[in-house]
């Protein structure tokens, strides 16, 4: 197992709860505004002190330290102002990792820039990107951190809401990057708004409520009307589209 939790909280912040991460899978978290997403992550992460017992590859995560932690996990904050006028090359090559063999280095690079639509931004200046541009370029970088074609020892990404100021294709192309991961064994675990992407994108759901995990499974069981309608406070209903579970919104 890649990761357990056991009664793993964030005093005030997060209930207790316990939980398994295996290789390879792509988890969502879904709840409300202030449910807790954003503190579940940076638990994750190991960049909150917890209480409870959290392993991340069979070591305690509070043992970990910076350097060789960074090499196993990347983690992509909600919000992050660009660093400095440095150029876009430049802030991807402060998260390509320190390895061995760079052989690979140049061929994943230049495929996930042409995917991410960014190969023309590399001597574009932080500053100057737009906010959907900004985004590409950090996702991009946390993605070259963990990717197994770079760096062997990556296996868990964390994305506090990848799909900010991305338009259709842009969020496209980021679903189709998270899904090569996923099969390379890279662990994803994201957190979001939109309850029927997850539907047809997350393998398991953990839903929030109040700094509580109030269900945990498969997304079609977890995301349910009945499940759904006392957190947001709102009716649904579920229906399928082309064979597939659709969430609406009652009015």
């Amino acid at each position: 197992m890649l990761m357990t939790l056991k009664d793993a909280a964030v005093p005030g912040r997060l209930a207790p709860f316990s939980a398994a991460l295996p290789s390879g899978q792509l988890l969502h978290l879904v709840g409300p505004n202030g449910a807790g997403k954003s503190t579940l992550l940076a638990l994750l992460a190991g960049l909150l002190p917890a209480q409870g017992v959290i392993e991340f590859l069979q070591r305690p995560l509070a043992h970990w330290q910076g350097p060789a932690l960074a090499l196993a996990r990347a983690w992509l904050p909600q919000q992050q102002m660009p660093l400095s006028e440095m150029p876009v090359f430049h802030y991807l090559r402060l998260h390509l990792p320190r390895v061995p063999d760079r052989s690979g280095i140049d061929d994943a690079l230049s495929a996930l820039l042409a995917a991410l639509q960014l190969s023309d931004k590399l001597q574009r200046r932080l500053t100057q990107l737009s906010g959907g541009e900004w985004q590409r370029v950090r996702l991009a970088a946390v993605m070259l951190q963990i990717d197994p074609a770079i760096n062997p020892r990556g296996k868990l990404l964390l994305l506090d809401e990848p799909m900010t100021a991305l338009d259709i294709a842009q969020q496209k192309a980021v679903d189709d990057q998270i899904a090569r991961l996923c099969a390379a064994g890279i662990t994803v675990v994201t957190s979001g708004h939109d309850l029927n992407h997850s539907l047809q994108h997350a393998q398991r759901v953990w839903l929030l409520h109040q700094g509580a995990v109030v269900a945990q499974g498969a997304a079609s069981t977890v995301l349910t009307p009945e499940q759904l309608a006392p957190l947001y406070q709102i009716a649904f209903r579920q229906a399928e589209l082309d064979g597939r579970p659709q969430l609406m919104v009652l009015r």
